[in-house]
């Protein structure tokens, strides 16, 4: 299976996307933390490091502490692809990833986007 270019990405370069994404539409930076939180297991000061280091988003995932075990739920479409049905594990999390923060920019309360 060929490597995807997201996957050598560093994460703190696309997390500003993911901010000013929210930003558009009148949520927050704390809102975006909580999602990558609440998807990775990081807490903030884990969070703010690993954006600090510059790591990949394959590192990013890897050191994750724990997936939340809810993640399983997110279902739907981001960029044409079913999250649900995308085989590769990490490009998965990245998707999962991308469909909250697009969840988030829908105007969906976040009891709902952290499948609460």
């Amino acid at each position: 299976m060929p490597r995807h270019n997201i996957f050598t990405m560093p994460f703190a370069r696309v997390y500003p996307m993911y901010v000013q994404k929210a930003e558009r539409k009148n949520r927050n930076k704390a809102e975006v933390d909580e999602i990558i939180r609440w998807l990775t297991g990081y807490d903030q000061q884990e969070l703010q490091q690993q954006i600090a280091r510059e790591i990949d988003f394959e590192i990013f995932f890897a050191e994750a502490p724990a997936m939340h075990p809810n993640a399983c739920l997110i279902k739907g479409v981001v960029c044409g692809v079913r999250v649900e049905e995308v085989e590769d594990p990490l490009m998965q999390k990245i998707r999962y990833l991308d469909k909250l923060i697009d969840e988030l920019g829908k105007g969906k309360a976040m009891e709902k986007i952290l499948r609460q």
